[in-house]
């Protein structure tokens, strides 16, 4: 098994055909997926990180709320001991239709490595991850 990733939906989003998607496909390319599944607070992925020590942590959200539902994790996570975890989200990560390179901006100043606007392919993610993982 490869590099541990623990991916899960963010906060009041019950989306779980995409979430099943990616844990088949990345699993399928070798890594080692810990999927919290949905309606995960920020606590339930740090946990799971440091349980499985992850490599990766995987925010998913669909129902536009992802800005708010991630806002002081990536601190949660230096406070716990996870400031060498990368951290990505991906989705309909906020409301409306917005300038996408301002939403990535923001997302990236907030701590994530990686932000993806809806629709990216799970092989982007899997480039991005194996780049970042070092593979």
């Amino acid at each position: 098994m490869g590099k541990t990733l623990v991916l899960g939906v963010i906060g009041s989003d019950a989306h779980a055909v995409g979430n099943k998607i990616l844990d088949a496909t990345l699993t399928e390319a070798g890594y080692k997926v810990v999927n919290i599944g949905v309606l995960s607070s920020q606590e339930d992925f740090i946990n799971a990180a440091i349980e499985t020590k992850a490599e990766v942590i995987l925010v998913s959200s669909l129902y536009g709320q992802g800005e708010l539902d991630v806002k002081g994790m990536k601190e949660k996570c230096n406070e716990a001991g996870l400031e060498n975890v990368k951290l990505y989200v991906g989705g309909n990560i906020v409301v409306g239709k917005q300038d996408w390179d301002a939403v990535e901006k923001r997302f990236k100043a907030m701590g994530f490595d990686r932000v993806y606007r809806p629709g990216t392919s799970v092989e982007t993610t899997i480039k991005d991850l194996k780049e970042d993982l070092g593979e």
